[in-house]
């Protein structure tokens, strides 16, 4: 840090299992990517190449490349999964896994309709070859899941192997744990995390407020996904209590007074 302020939150230090926070990579060039390893690299855990970008992106190697001598994984979309999976073509998704050298994948069931324990089974599958993060929630606004339901599909997939779970807001943050106006469904993640271990999940949360939302109901240290490379550092002030919104929730004036 650039200068000394008392009182602040305790932050963990990479490689965290808490106060992780995946980023959102939505085709950025090598040169874009060198950028903003060099200015944010501290505060990155990993980089998802949203859903199926990598398809197209130019120069996919030499930028995975540079993600990967930073010491910062980065894994497909779960849209990808599912558009290898819907083409039967499970095996070639492997594949490219292993083309790209990646140590990370998601699977998802957002845009497919995918039987649950086939779900399960694709992520003990993967969980032999890489570190699965798998995705709950639909991309579908209409489709409302109850609170029971998510906390069984995510104790479900962890069971199967999972290193963690995603739940679904997608890049906009206004499905999933999301109502369309990007309010969160207060009730909703409160009762999923009586049952699932709060380091063991990472709820995307792309907009400003549900990240306020996130760190003032389970601290600086709650997993966040979705954020976008220009919010990195914004976000790492709110976990800090450095910005206005997140600024007296972490002060202890007490102390300062003594």
């Amino acid at each position: 840090m650039n200068y000394i302020l008392k009182n602040l939150p305790e932050r963990t230090e990479k490689p965290r299992q808490t106060g992780f926070t995946m980023a959102m990579d939505k085709g950025m060039s090598p040169r874009e990517v060198e950028d903003f390893i060099e200015t944010c690299g501290n505060y990155v855990d990993i980089v998802k190449l949203g859903w199926a970008t990598s398809y197209v992106t130019p120069n996919l190697k030499d930028k995975i490349n540079i993600y990967q001598q930073a010491g910062i994984p980065t894994y497909f979309g779960g849209t990808l999964f599912e558009a290898f999976v819907v083409r039967n073509q499970f095996d070639d998704y492997r594949k490219v896994l292993d083309k790209f050298e990646l140590t990370f994948a998601e699977v998802s069931d957002g845009s497919i309709e995918l039987d649950h324990d086939l779900k399960c089974d694709y992520i003990s599958k993967l969980s032999e070859q890489v570190t699965v993060l798998s995705e709950v929630g639909s991309k579908d606004a209409e489709k409302i899941i109850p609170p029971y339901k998510w906390i069984s599909l995510m104790q479900a997939e962890l069971d199967a192997g999972a290193w963690k779970v995603i739940g679904e807001a997608r890049e906009g943050g206004n499905v999933g744990l999301f109502r369309s106006s990007g309010e969160v469904r207060s009730g909703l993640v409160e009762e999923i995390l009586t049952k699932i271990p709060f380091e063991k999940i990472i709820w995307e949360a792309p907009q400003k407020a549900q990240q306020v939302w996130f760190i003032k109901l389970l601290g600086s240290n709650v997993n966040l996904g979705n954020i976008a490379p220009n919010e990195m550092i914004p976000l790492e002030t709110l976990r800090l209590g450095l910005r206005g919104d997140t600024f007296d929730h972490f002060l202890n004036l007490e102390s300062l007074q003594s």
